[in-house]
């Protein structure tokens, strides 16, 4: 049995070792981030997602910024490792940054009070599935990628750097270029283990 859906997710993995070179254009590549996000489905259709996509310098300008950032936090004797892993990150093609736009969520709440709690926990569904989304689509045209997780130490300087709403949350920072390590075997447990089926 064949499934496309399927075979594209199986493509998505964590990719460490990127390249500066794409496999196709950076057009391409952008409209394959805007139709992943445009399609992926939000509450409501809240459609809250932002992004914005840096290539070249300006997707170093955001890994600089993230190794300044831990370089104040990190033990000196342990920054190394750190400095390293960022590096990897900054060796891509670009980044994509991935942020909730706030004013949306309020409005909701404003909206439909009933539901006023429950807003912010839709916010992180819907954050989650359109960072899959563009991390999929962008494995299906030969991108790699990782999601990246260092928003609440950077969301200030980057909102600055890049002159953005005050509102946008800054949720994930996706570095993308070629593959120049592909992932290795992934291990699954059984998938028995996670689902059950009643007839």
């Amino acid at each position: 049995m064949s499934n496309i859906f399927i075979d594209s997710m199986k493509k998505r993995r964590s990719i460490y070792h990127l390249g500066s070179t794409l496999p196709v254009s950076k057009d391409e590549v952008n409209q394959t981030i805007k139709d992943a996000l445009m399609y992926a489905p939000s509450a409501f259709n809240s459609q809250s997602a932002r992004a914005i996509i840096l290539y070249g310098n300006e997707s170093k300008k955001v890994w600089d910024i993230i190794a300044t950032t831990l370089k104040s936090l990190v033990p000196e004797d342990q920054f190394s490792e750190t400095e390293k892993k960022i590096n990897s990150f900054a060796s891509g093609a670009g980044t994509v940054l991935i942020f909730e736009d706030m004013s949306v969520i309020r409005g909701l709440q404003e909206m439909m009070p009933t539901y006023a709690d429950n807003f912010t926990l839709w916010s992180h569904h819907g954050t989650g599935i359109s960072q899959y989304a563009v991390w999929t689509a962008l494995a299906n045209i030969g991108v790699g990628a990782s999601l990246q997780h260092y928003g609440n130490l950077i969301e200030d300087e980057v909102k600055k750097t890049w002159n953005l709403s005050k509102d946008w949350s800054l949720i994930a920072q996706m570095p993308f270029g070629s593959i120049e390590t592909p992932a290795g075997e992934k291990e699954f447990i059984p998938i028995e283990n996670r689902v059950s089926i009643y007839n």
